[in-house]
C-alpha cells in the first residue's frame, strides 16, 4: 500500500486522523499546515481543502483505481479510511449506522460547541459572560449525553470505532472547557481507556514534535479569527 499524505495541524480534528492511522498501522506522510501562520490559505492547500481547514488527506492510489483521491473534512476522512481498511466501522446494517450517528453527533455537536467554548473562554479579547456560559453549559449537556451512552459500554457504541477516535480529542481539553470529569464517571473511565491506547499515545507524541503547544500569538489570532 502506498503511503497516504496527511495535511495536518495539532488540533482535535487533526488528532482524529493520526489516531486512526496509528491504530490501523497505515503508512503515511505528515505534512504540517501551521494554521497560526496562514499555511491553510496557500493555493496548494486550497486545491485539496477548499474550506481552508485541516485536516486533508490525499490517497495516491484510491480503492477505485490508480487515480489520486483528496478528501477534506475529518468525518469524511475517517469514514473513507474505515471503508478502505475494513476496520473500526461495520460494513453494513444497524451497527454501521450506530457508529455513524455518533460520529456525526461529534461533528455536528460536540466539536462545534466545544470549539466555541474554547474561543469565548480562551481566545476572545472581550470576555462575554453570556457567550461563555452558553457554550460551557452546552458542552456540559453534551458530556452528559456521552456519559449516558457510555453507562454500559466500554466504547461509544460498544466496539472501539471511529466514533471514539472522533470524540476523544475534543474531550481531552475538558479543563479548558470548564468541565470536571468526576461529574461524568462513565466518560472519565472511557477517557482513561482511550488515553492508555498505544496508538493514541503515539499520535499525540507525533503532535508534540511538531507543535509545543505554545500560546497563539496576536498575529495568529488575526489569521484564525479575522477571516471573512
Amino acid at each position: 500500500m502506498s503511503s497516504l499524505d496527511l495535511y495536518y495541524w495539532t488540533t482535535p480534528n487533526g488528532h482524529k486522523i493520526t489516531i486512526f492511522l496509528e491504530e490501523a498501522g497505515l503508512p503515511y506522510n505528515l505534512y504540517p499546515i501551521d494554521i497560526n501562520k496562514g499555511d491553510q490559505f496557500t493555493p496548494e492547500f486550497l486545491a485539496i481543502s477548499p474550506n481552508n481547514r485541516i485536516p486533508a488527506l490525499v490517497d495516491p492510489t484510491a480503492n477505485d483505481g490508480d487515480k489520486s483521491l483528496s478528501i477534506f473534512e475529518s468525518g469524511a476522512i475517517l469514514e473513507y479510511l474505515a471503508d478502505k481498511t475494513g476496520t473500526f466501522l461495520p460494513q453494513s446494517g444497524a451497527a454501521r449506522y450506530d457508529v455513524l450517528q455518533w460520529l456525526y453527533w461529534q461533528i455536528g455537536g460536540l466539536g462545534p460547541m466545544a470549539g466555541q467554548n474554547h474561543h469565548f473562554s480562551q481566545y476572545a479579547t472581550e470576555k462575554i459572560p453570556y457567550a461563555i456560559n452558553r457554550y460551557v453549559n452546552e458542552t456540559s449537556r453534551l458530556y452528559g449525553v456521552l456519559n449516558k451512552q457510555l453507562a454500559d459500554k466500554s466504547f461509544v457504541t460498544g466496539e472501539y470505532s471511529i466514533a471514539d477516535m472522533a470524540s476523544y480529542p475534543w474531550i481531552r481539553s475538558y479543563e479548558k472547557q470548564g468541565q470536571n470529569l468526576n461529574d461524568f464517571p462513565n466518560v472519565k473511565a472511557w477517557f482513561e481507556r482511550m488515553s492508555a491506547r498505544p496508538a493514541v499515545i503515539q499520535a499525540y507524541a507525533k503532535a508534540d514534535t511538531m507543535n509545543s503547544g505554545s500560546a497563539v500569538s496576536e498575529a495568529g489570532k488575526l489569521i484564525l479569527f479575522g477571516q471573512k
